[in-house]
C-alpha cells in the first residue's frame, strides 16, 4: 500500500512514517500543501491513501483536497485534525476527504482506519456502473451522472449510493447500510447520517428526480421520483 502522508508537524510525520513502513506499507512524506498537492499531480506511481493535514503551510488541506478532486483525482483520503467542531469535520468531508480523525490521536486508530479506508476502495471492472431512476452511478471514475449533469462523489459516498441504488425502492436498515459500506465495525452511527446527507446534496446538484427517503425507526430507502 502506497501513502502520501502530508503533515507539517515533521514529529509526528516521522512517527508516521516509521509506523506505516513496519506495517508494511510505503509512505512518502510531504510538509508542505503546495508541495504535497505536486507530488499527488506528478507521481509516476498512484498513491492507495493519502493522510493529509487540515491546518498546513503553502495551501490549507481542504483546499488541497478540493483541488484535487476538482482535478479528477479520486484517491482515498484520511484527514487529521485538531477541529473538532462538527462544522469542520463538515467541511473536510464535504472537500471530499473519505474519513477524519481528530488530534491527538493512537496510532492503532490510524492504521484501523488506513487498512479500512484500503478495504473500500471500489473495485474497477468493465461496466463498472449502477443504474436507478435517472441516475448513471460510474464507480470506475467515481461519477454520478444525470441527463447531461455529471457530479463527483468521493469513494464512500460512491459506495453508500451504490448500495441504494441496487436496492432502489427497499428499505435498507441502518445495520445493513453500517455493515456494508463500513463494514460494521469502525465508523459511528452518525457517519451514516453524516454521508446519507452528503448523498442528498449529491441529488440535488444533479437535479434527479431521485430522493433518499428516511423510514424513521427502519432505516433509507432510494425512491425513483416521477
Amino acid at each position: 500500500m502506497r501513502i502520501l502522508l502530508i503533515e507539517d508537524d515533521r514529529a509526528l510525520a516521522a512517527a508516521l512514517c516509521y509506523r506505516l513502513r513496519r506495517e508494511g506499507m510505503e509512505a512518502v512524506p510531504e510538509t508542505d500543501g503546495a508541495a504535497g498537492y505536486e507530488t499527488l499531480k506528478r507521481s509516476d506511481a498512484p498513491f492507495d491513501l493519502i493522510i493529509l493535514d487540515r491546518m498546513l503551510p503553502g495551501i490549507d488541506g481542504v483546499t488541497l483536497l478540493a483541488r484535487a478532486r476538482s482535478a479528477g483525482i479520486s484517491t482515498p483520503v484520511l484527514m487529521l485534525t485538531a477541529m473538532d467542531a462538527v462544522r469542520d469535520r463538515v467541511a473536510g468531508l464535504d472537500a471530499g476527504a473519505d474519513d477524519y480523525l481528530v488530534k491527538p490521536f493512537a496510532m492503532d486508530e490510524l492504521l484501523a482506519r488506513v487498512r479500512s479506508l484500503n478495504r473500500r476502495k471500489v473495485p474497477w471492472s468493465p461496466g463498472n456502473t449502477e443504474r436507478a431512476a435517472d441516475l448513471t452511478l460510474d464507480l470506475d471514475s467515481l461519477t454520478l451522472e444525470c441527463a447531461e449533469r455529471s457530479v463527483p462523489l468521493s469513494a464512500t459516498e460512491a459506495k453508500l449510493l451504490s448500495l441504494l441504488m441496487r436496492n432502489a425502492g427497499q428499505t435498507l436498515t441502518r445495520g445493513v447500510i453500517m455493515s456494508r459500506v463500513w463494514g460494521g465495525a469502525d465508523a459511528d452511527e452518525g457517519s451514516i447520517d453524516t454521508y446519507i446527507h452528503f448523498v442528498r446534496k449529491r441529488l440535488r446538484e444533479a437535479r434527479s428526480r431521485a430522493s433518499i427517503q428516511t423510514v424513521r425507526g427502519s432505516g433509507y430507502r432510494l425512491e425513483r421520483g416521477k
